[in-house]
């Protein structure tokens, strides 16, 4: 059986949908060759499953490098470039936490049991449940010292109730559940291998992947690194643009359709290409896709910054912080900060903005390689002419009273854009104008971040939770970014529920969820305020706050040594973690390098 399927180059006979017959010919032996898979898929048992993921897990490793050097070539990053290290996190380290998290849910649900067993559940504002899923073992704990992650159910579901839904579609694996298509993503290089792992095990869907043009140079990589799923018959690769994707979403061979990417396209692909009759079909609730879709669309993601009595050292690390959420991957990420909310009484205000408007500048340099990119840039220059441009391409929009926010407010810029809004109040009075704010007048619901010291969080009390519990967004990160919750494969990914055909937002359906949870509300990660060694005062008697033995995170843009650094977390998990000697030992150097980011 081929390892994958891609299209050719164009040959000579044409069809009315824009494809080739050598393309269509070519979807179509995809298309045959997962149903056999289907098949073979719903007779393999949970352990079988583990196996596969198990071996997965190897491929996996031994392509890592190669994988994250073919990523930041294609992102324009040179040899030597800090920025490397993003490629070792969002892509081969992503996959393999993601791996090893299903393969042990597998083997949990194999004897019987529910993969929330060993999970601590507690309450939660509003009715809820929560999980407290990360850390799960001694590894989490070191190579991410002082992180946690919860997973909140809808309001109403027990605990009883998550426990014994935990698992969805492996639950009676031998169900059928058709074939999947996937419509990847074009910014991180992950996005399409964990959908291909939701659709699998999620759903108990065989998997065509349609890839994104922008990750072409991938596709050998990703023949390689999933070779398992491809050799068995449950994963087909296609290439191709627009015209494929129309092609794939309209044939009768697929049976569900998930992507991530924007409204618009989503938009296109449920009602038609804006027309007169894409209008009247909306209007009649007539969608054009005859099959059922998820999505991960984006949105404009706030980082609501507490007023607090701020040391030197937290003004400079925390507008360090902002930076990376807004320039991580050149700003083109759908849960890239991207709107500031300060205090317009807080004493320090004035101070950290200098300190933001510095670590914007002092970034290192990097292309905005995402085709839109530029002219992203050049649409809220020209909404916002008094912006700052630092840095070359960065622009940081520091919002006016007499200013129309509202193209900052509703525009995803995908782009390096960070504006600044200010609002009246302080402590509880601004956290709760500030909650409102994000949940009136920001478009989407897929991540919001949070910026407190423990000292305010402690004298806040309850009032903080009851706001985070406001907050209507499908990740919350709190003193940490949402990239961590994205990065965790036992937390969800997926915006605030709601999204409908009609009005799908930040878009509908759960993706990652390695426990398979059912009746997810949102995933909340939480990270030290301080780093280490700033975190040693915390171990002290009465001191609030969450001690960490990790230095500035890797994924800092300032982060000196963020790349040998990812690439050490990467080859730890590889080599099996605290299972393995070898990996042990190479732990040590990466964590010293760390020390000096």
């Amino acid at each position: 059986m081929p390892q994958a399927s891609h299209l050719a180059a164009p040959s000579a006979t044409a069809t009315g949908s824009g494809l080739t017959d050598t393309e269509r010919a070519a979807i179509d032996a995809a298309l045959d060759g997962l149903r056999r898979g289907a098949r073979t898929w719903r007779h393999l048992t949970l352990t079988q499953r583990a196996r596969l993921f198990d071996r997965l897990h190897d491929t996996i490793a031994a392509g890592a490098e190669e994988w994250a050097d073919a990523a930041s070539r294609a992102k324009g990053l040179d040899p030597g470039h800090p920025s490397r290290g993003e490629e070792w996190l969002s892509g081969p380290y992503a996959a393999l936490v993601a791996t090893a998290a299903y393969a042990r849910t597998l083997r949990t649900l194999a004897r019987g049991a529910s993969p929330l067993d060993d999970v601590a559940l507690a309450s939660a504002p509003g009715g809820r449940v929560r999980a407290h899923v990360f850390p799960g073992d001694l590894s989490d704990r070191l190579v991410l010292s002082g992180y946690t992650g919860e997973v909140w159910f809808t309001p109403g579901t027990t605990a009883a109730d998550a426990r014994r839904r935990a698992g969805l579609a492996q639950r009676d694996p031998q169900a059928p559940g058709g074939v999947g298509l996937v419509l990847g993503a074009g910014n991180i290089t992950s996005i399409p291998v964990q959908d291909v792992f939701t659709e699998l095990l999620a759903h108990n869907r065989v998997v065509l992947l349609k890839l994104n043009p922008l990750q072409d140079a991938l596709l050998p990589i990703l023949r390689q690194v999933l070779a398992p799923l491809i050799a068995g018959g449950y994963l087909r690769i296609v290439r191709g643009g627009g015209a494929v994707g129309a092609h794939l979403t309209a044939h009768s061979g697929i049976d569900h359709v998930h992507i991530t990417g924007a409204a618009e396209t989503f938009d296109a692909i449920v009602w038609g290409p804006p027309s007169g009759a894409t209008t009247r079909r909306r209007r009649e609730g007539r969608p054009k896709l005859k099959v059922p879709i998820s999505a991960e669309l984006g949105g404009v993601s706030p980082i609501i910054v507490v007023p607090g009595r701020w040391s030197a050292a937290d003004l400079r690390f925390q507008a360090e912080h902002i930076a990376t959420m807004r320039l991580h991957n050149a700003g083109h990420n759908c849960i890239a900060g991207q709107v500031v909310i300060l205090s317009a009484d807080w004493p320090q205000r004035n101070a950290f903005l200098k300190e933001l408007r510095r670590a914007l500048a002092v970034a290192p340099a990097r292309p905005v390689w995402y085709p839109s990119g530029a002219t992203s840039v050049a649409a809220a220059a020209a909404s916002f002419p008094h912006a700052l441009r630092v840095g070359g391409e960065r622009l940081l929009v520091e919002l006016r009273p007499d200013d129309d926010a509202t193209p900052m407010e509703q525009t995803e810029y995908f782009a390096p854009v960070l504006g600044v809004q200010t609002l009246a109040g302080d402590g509880q009075e601004f956290l709760d104008r500030a909650v409102a704010y994000a949940n009136d007048r920001l478009a989407g619901s897929l991540g919001a971040n949070l910026l407190i010291d423990p000292e305010t969080e402690r004298a806040l009390g309850s009032g903080f939770e009851e706001a985070v519990a406001a907050l209507r967004y499908g990740a919350i990160a709190i003193n940490t970014w949402t990239g961590f919750v994205f990065l965790t494969p036992t937390l969800t990914w997926n915006a605030f529920p709601g999204g409908t055909l009609a009005d799908i937002g930040s878009g509908t359906g759960v993706v990652h969820n390695a426990l398979l949870l059912d009746d997810v509300e949102r995933s909340i990660g939480r990270a030290p305020f301080r780093p280490f060694p700033r975190s040693l005062p915390t171990l002290l008697p009465g001191r609030a706050g969450i001690f960490s033995v990790l230095p500035k995170p890797p994924w800092f843009v300032g982060a000196r040594t963020g790349a040998s650094v990812s690439a050490g977390f990467t080859r730890f998990r590889a080599r099996g973690g605290l299972r393995s000697i070898r990996a042990i030992g190479g732990l040590v150097p990466t964590f010293l390098r760390a020390l000096r980011a």
